[in-house]
């Protein structure tokens, strides 16, 4: 009887130790299974993230933009700052088709006029300079979309045409360095 209750304790403490062992396994498995799920989470977030609309501030406006949208008109405008007019005239026409209602469509239309201004094409400049001024009246840069418009009708020879677009532009934005400079010129 002794033998058997010692030969019981035995099996008791052995199940004991692989019970504990079984329990300290299930642990580090479990947390091994939270590491690997916060880790596809992180990752889920961050390429998410990366496709969410972020918050952008170009030229006193702030608005959200899809983050294609925001490089892709980063590239176009590299490409004018590198002083390529072609390159620039056609990169930003395709980004002004692509985005037409995206928050960048003001500044990549007025951008886009004043390549095609450098590249001569006078007839579209003033169209997108016009354009630009009707779908964003109110943008900063749109005094200055005026005065290019009148450069572009003294280009085409329409000095009277020119001197009624810097009237309009002084009466519109008084204030305004580019009306100052269209007060120089009527003078």
């Amino acid at each position: 009887l002794q033998g058997q209750i010692e030969s019981l304790k035995s099996e008791l403490s052995q199940s004991r130790g692989a019970q504990e062992r079984l329990a300290r396994d299930l642990t580090e498995l479990q947390l091994r299974q939270k590491d690997m799920v916060q880790g596809l989470v992180q990752g889920m977030d961050e390429r998410i993230r990366r496709l969410e609309p972020v918050k952008v501030t170009l030229d006193g406006f702030e608005f959200l933009a899809e983050p294609s949208e925001k490089r892709d008109y980063e590239a176009a405008m590299d490409i004018f700052r590198k002083g390529d007019f072609v390159a620039a005239q056609v990169s930003l026409n395709q980004f002004v088709q692509r985005y037409r209602s995206g928050g960048y469509a003001p500044s990549a239309l007025f951008w886009l006029a004043n390549a095609q201004y450098a590249n001569m094409d006078y007839k579209e400049s003033m169209a997108n300079f016009q354009h630009m001024l009707k779908v964003a009246p109110a943008h900063p840069r749109a005094s200055e979309a005026l005065l290019a418009i009148s450069n572009v009708q003294i280009e085409l020879k329409d000095t009277k045409g020119a001197r009624k677009t810097m009237e309009d532009l002084i009466k519109a934005y008084p204030a305004s360095e580019t009306a100052a400079t269209a007060r120089d010129r009527l003078a």
